[in-house]
C-alpha cells in the first residue's frame, strides 16, 4: 500500500503533498483561476472537481458552493462551507496537518469552500489504515471531538499517494449541540498522549489570546457554537482521556465507510 517499513507510520514520516508548501497551496486556492471539470459523483451536496491555476502553479481542488448545500434540519442553511473552512483553520492552529488546504472564496457558482483535491490510494480507509497510522488517528479522534464532527466515516480518511493521512468532509461540524458520530472509538477512555494534550493546551492559549484565529472563527460560527467549541476543548483537556461514546445518543455514522 505504501513504501513505509514494517513499523507504525507517523504523519511526520510522510513526504509533503507536493513541492509546494501549504502556504503556497492556500495562496493558489485563494487567488487562482477556477475552471470546473465536472461534478463529483455520490456527493450529498453539489460538489465540483475543478482546476485552480496561476501562471507558475496549479492543482486540482474540490469546490463546494454554498448554494448547492442540501438543507439540514439541525444546521443553519448555507453554513456547511463555513464549517469546512473553520475546521481547516483549527487543524492548522493545532499543527495537525491532516485537513487538506481549504479556503472560502467566490467561485463560478458563488461563495463556497475550495479544498485541495487529494490523489488517494484506492480503497484505503480508516479500517485498513488504523494500525499502521495509529498516532495520526489518535490526533484525529481528539480533533473530531473538539470540532464536534457529526460524520466521521471510515472513507473520510484517505491515504494520499504522498504517503500522508488526510481527513475530508467537515461540513457538519461545530454544532452547539453534541453531535459526535465517528467510527474512531479504538482508544475510548484511554489516557491522551502528552503531546496531544500539549497541542490542545496551546490551542486554548491561542484562542484565549484573541488574534486572527479568534477573529476568523467569530466570522464563521455563531456565538453559541463558539462557546460550545471552547467547552469541548476545555473538557477534553481536563478529562485527559480520549472521548467515550455518549450513552443516550447515536455515536456511529452510517454507512461506516
Amino acid at each position: 500500500m505504501n513504501d513505509q517499513g514494517p513499523g507504525p507510520a507517523t504523519q511526520a514520516d510522510a513526504p509533503a503533498q507536493s513541492t509546494a508548501s501549504i502556504e503556497q497551496i492556500v495562496g493558489l486556492l485563494h487567488n487562482g483561476r477556477i475552471k470546473i471539470e465536472g461534478l463529483l459523483p455520490n456527493s450529498s451536496n453539489y460538489t465540483f472537481l475543478v482546476t485552480v491555476k496561476q501562471p507558475d502553479l496549479q492543482c486540482l481542488a474540490v469546490y463546494k458552493p454554498q448554494r448547492g448545500e442540501r438543507p439540514l434540519w439541525d444546521f443553519p442553511r448555507g453554513t456547511l462551507c463555513l464549517r469546512e473552512y473553520a475546521t481547516f483553520l483549527v487543524a492548522m492552529a493545532l499543527g495537525w496537518v491532516f485537513v487538506p488546504p481549504t479556503v472560502l472564496r467566490k467561485g463560478p457558482h458563488g461563495l463556497g469552500a475550495l479544498q485541495l483535491f487529494i490523489d488517494a490510494v484506492p480503497n484505503a480507509n480508516f479500517f485498513s489504515l488504523r494500525e499502521q497510522y495509529a498516532s495520526v488517528f489518535q490526533r484525529l479522534c481528539a480533533f473530531d471531538y473538539i470540532v464536534n464532527n457529526a460524520d466521521r466515516k471510515g472513507g473520510h480518511c484517505l491515504l494520499g499517494k504522498d504517503g500522508r493521512i488526510w481527513a475530508i468532509d467537515h461540513g457538519i461540524t461545530f454544532n452547539a449541540d453534541f453531535k459526535l458520530r465517528t467510527v474512531i472509538w479504538d482508544w475510548a477512555g484511554d489516557p491522551l498522549p502528552d503531546d496531544i494534550v500539549a497541542d490542545l493546551r496551546n490551542l486554548r492559549q491561542t484562542l484565549s489570546a484573541g488574534g486572527t484565529l479568534t477573529e476568523a472563527i467569530g466570522r464563521l460560527l455563531s456565538a453559541a457554537e463558539i462557546r460550545a467549541f471552547h467547552r469541548r476543548l476545555d473538557n477534553l483537556i481536563e478529562m485527559g482521556t480520549f472521548p467515550q461514546p455518549h450513552p443516550d445518543l447515536p455515536n456511529i455514522p452510517w454507512p461506516l465507510v
